[in-house]
């Protein structure tokens, strides 16, 4: 599969990447046709006549994900589903000035021409795979280690990360030989 501007997206099928639909509730349920029925009136009295129970979800239903109208599945861990790189946040005002180790990355893109990618599904790369799979010579499901780039630049935020959490005493933060008594 390719993305509208020709790359690769690193798979041949975004559906074997979905752990499940963004709008399915724990109970089996179409939060999409409770929330927002007034998009797809139609689609909403149909799960309603069925207690919005999802046909995609259950195991016995008619429909696999590709047949939902409003199917949208983004990966909610914060790994890199390629090399397993974990993102590490920084909170502090230097943190919105650096660039994510993580990045999503779109399988399939919604509102495109083709019946087969009216679906948005997304999963997060790290920056280093992210970049390996656009340039089309990786995949998402290569078994893959993280580049010892991105291992070195997540070993530096942890250790900021760590600094900015750590306790510093006054004996530690102030030396008793830097005393001014001038007086």
């Amino acid at each position: 599969m390719k993305t509208p501007s020709g790359t690769s997206v690193g798979v041949d099928d975004p559906y074997e990447h979905v752990e499940r639909c963004d709008h399915l509730t724990d109970d089996g349920r179409c939060r999409y046709a409770a929330e927002y029925a007034q998009h797809d009136p139609e689609f909403a009295a149909e799960r309603r006549a069925d207690d919005l129970r999802c046909p995609a979800a259950d195991p016995d239903g008619a429909w696999d994900w590709a047949d939902c109208p409003h199917f949208r599945a983004r990966q909610r861990s914060r790994e890199c589903i390629r090399c397993g790189l974990e993102e590490v946040r920084l909170a502090n005002v230097e943190a919105r000035d650096t660039r994510p180790l993580l990045e999503e990355h779109h399988l399939s893109y919604r509102g495109e021409p083709e019946a087969d990618m009216a679906h948005e599904i997304t999963v997060y790369l790290c920056r280093w795979c992210h970049a390996k799979v656009h340039q089309s010579w990786a995949r998402v499901d290569d078994d893959a280690a993280p580049d010892p780039e991105a291992i070195a630049a997540k070993e530096e935020r942890r250790a900021r990360e760590q600094a900015e959490t750590g306790f510093e005493t006054a004996a530690e933060r102030f030396d008793p030989g830097d005393t001014d008594d001038s007086s």
